[in-house]
């Protein structure tokens, strides 16, 4: 039997996509993992998967009937979605693709929903007793500060500002953006953590990533850390209704003490997972043994290693004959 494995809009998701390779591998024989991306040719994940596809823009009406027909005659049993403009899209097709024998791992639209919008994701620490960042009015701020949109994504369109002469009147008259209490590095350590969650909401494993180094958005220097993150996780998020599969978690860490504020959560592989992965915390495996092989999993809290620091580096991959 065939159970081939899909990831969309995989982009540079090259590491992912070999984790997924390696795993599916030691499990189904024959069986291929795939890449879709709207413009494949420049997409490097699509030059490593075993095929590719191309898809239209998520925005596009047909984005998802291309996608099932994709699935349907590829033999696709799992789709992993990576990007955050696609993700509640198909969340609220989830349904609709099982009817066909395919599961897409993503959370139930719900908790996407909370995750798209800043002050949605706030509102949800708060209920489970977990701090979060001030936010200003943009009529009453302190500096510095941080602007940050509403429901951006990575690192895009956002700024510290350290006077008032930075500030324009588009950024005072956009509502979409956030003016936030700005959090001195010095004093605090920012942290995304990889966190699985079973089929039934019920949380298996974290794992803390220090960041020590962002490239747009993304880290490209990290250090996993065995530290007080874990059981306070386990505590504030031990379950949560409709959650499923890897998501991200974003937080800061006081350095000499233990004051914790939440930034943000994306319901899906965050781009410095391979770190967690390689680490021993092995989430492909467990969406191929819950997904797939109908296996109930054990807590894996203990799984990985720590202090094992990771350093990104661009690497090429070359297509003859391209014509642009």
């Amino acid at each position: 039997m065939l159970a081939n494995i899909l990831i969309t809009s995989a982009g540079r998701r090259v590491s992912l996509l070999k984790a997924f390779q390696k795993e599916l591998s030691s499990r189904f024989k024959g069986s291929e993992v795939y890449a879709a991306d709207y413009d494949p040719e420049l997409a490097p994940a699509c030059h490593v998967a075993s095929k590719s596809f191309r898809v239209p823009k998520i925005s596009d009406a047909s984005y998802c009937t291309e996608l099932l027909e994709i699935c349907r005659a590829q033999d696709i049993r799992l789709v992993i979605p990576t990007l955050d403009s696609e993700l509640m899209i198909m969340a609220e097709n989830a349904e609709e693709f099982k009817k066909h024998g395919i599961q897409i791992i993503i959370s139930a639209p719900e908790f996407v929903q909370v995750c798209r919008d800043k002050r949605s994701v706030n509102t949800f620490f708060q209920s489970r007793g977990i701090e979060i960042i001030r936010e200003y009015s943009k009529q009453d701020y302190k500096l510095p500060l941080f602007i940050k949109p509403l429901d951006g994504s990575g690192a895009a369109n956002t700024h510290i500002v350290f006077s008032d002469n930075q500030i324009s009147q588009h950024q005072l008259q956009d509502v979409n953006l956030m003016f936030l209490q700005y959090i001195d590095k010095k004093e605090y350590d920012e942290f995304t953590l990889d966190l699985y969650y079973d089929k039934a909401g019920k949380l298996r494993c974290v794992v803390p990533r220090k960041r020590l180094e962002v490239r747009e958005g993304e880290v490209s220097k990290g250090v996993t850390c065995r530290n007080s993150l874990i059981p306070f996780i386990k505590a504030k998020l031990g379950e949560i209704r409709g959650v499923r599969g890897c998501i991200t978690l974003q937080l800061f860490k006081e350095k000499t003490g233990e004051h914790i504020a939440g930034i943000e959560i994306n319901p899906r592989f965050g781009g410095g997972y391979p770190l967690s992965y390689l680490a021993g915390a092995n989430y492909p495996a467990w969406i191929i043994q819950e997904y797939l092989l109908d296996e109930v999993l054990d807590d894996q809290f203990d799984c990985w290693e720590e202090d094992l620091l990771l350093l990104r580096y661009d690497d090429e991959i070359l297509s003859h004959g391209f014509k642009g």
